[in-house]
């Protein structure tokens, strides 16, 4: 038996892709061969030009924000309309806020879970309709998070969207893996994007978590794209309701 990791004539959409994680991951998919649907509220031009320096795949900017999902019939439609299919979803757009839980708002917790967790669901359905409409499968692939698994401190709508995705996850994999949808999700460590700016800047919580990781660094976003690529390769075909942790081995301190 031949293991592929190969993502050739493969057309993969990947929110939040213009910058840290879902641009590694977008990159990491061209550079397996896949077509990327580069969907998000800005621009798209550095991860644009780091696939087209890989030299894989081709990639097309699709404007959206997905703090509603009015756009994103459209996102599905316009990734038909460029490539005629669409193989893989990432569900990476995600947004954080931060403040004691008894200080926590209203605003602050919808806009995070209309985002984090809201969005991922409609927009899977959207992408889900499709493939069982062709008669043919597909790979979904959600961002969680360690908090997926954990507490955390000061940012109680990003923990329970993530715990919540991690959840839909699961749910997702026992409706559609016998329609051929494989369903599963990463959950990232500590990596080294805008989101953990203000850790990384605070000098006692940088040294609490450096000093937890047994990889002993943050993690780069370009670790990240291996996990990625298996998951939306044949070489996953029989993973459901998986969330892999790429966390250079907090978990298992």
């Amino acid at each position: 038996m031949t293991i592929s990791f190969d993502l050739t004539g493969k057309t993969a959409i990947v929110t939040g892709a213009n910058t840290g994680l879902g641009q590694a991951i977008a990159v990491a998919l061209a550079g397996a061969g896949a077509d990327i649907a580069l969907v998000g509220r800005s621009s798209m031009e550095e991860t644009e030009a780091a696939i087209a320096a890989g030299g894989r795949g081709k990639c097309r900017f699709i404007k959206a924000d997905l703090s509603t999902i009015e756009p994103i019939k459209d996102v599905v439609e316009q990734t038909l309309a460029w490539t005629s299919r669409a193989d893989i979803l990432v569900n990476n757009a995600g947004i954080i806020r931060r403040s004691d839980a008894v200080d926590f708002t209203e605003a602050d917790w919808d806009d995070v879970m209309d985002v984090n967790l809201k969005s991922v669901f409609f927009l899977s359905q959207a992408f889900a309709r499709h493939l069982i409409a062709q008669g043919k499968g597909g790979k979904i692939i959600n961002i969680a998070s360690l908090l997926s698994f954990q507490g955390g401190i000061r940012i109680p709508s990003y923990t329970a969207s993530k715990s919540g995705l991690a959840g839909l996850t699961r749910l997702l994999a026992c409706e559609w893996a016998g329609k051929g949808i494989n369903v599963n999700a990463i959950a990232p460590g500590y990596f080294e994007t805008n989101n953990t700016e203000a850790l990384r800047n605070d000098p006692d919580r940088n040294a609490a978590i450096l000093g937890r990781i047994p990889a002993g660094h943050w993690g780069k976003p370009d670790e990240l794209g291996g996990a990625a690529v298996f998951l939306a390769s044949p070489a996953s075909d029989y993973v459901h309701g998986v969330v892999l942790p790429v966390d250079g081995g907090w978990l298992a301190r």
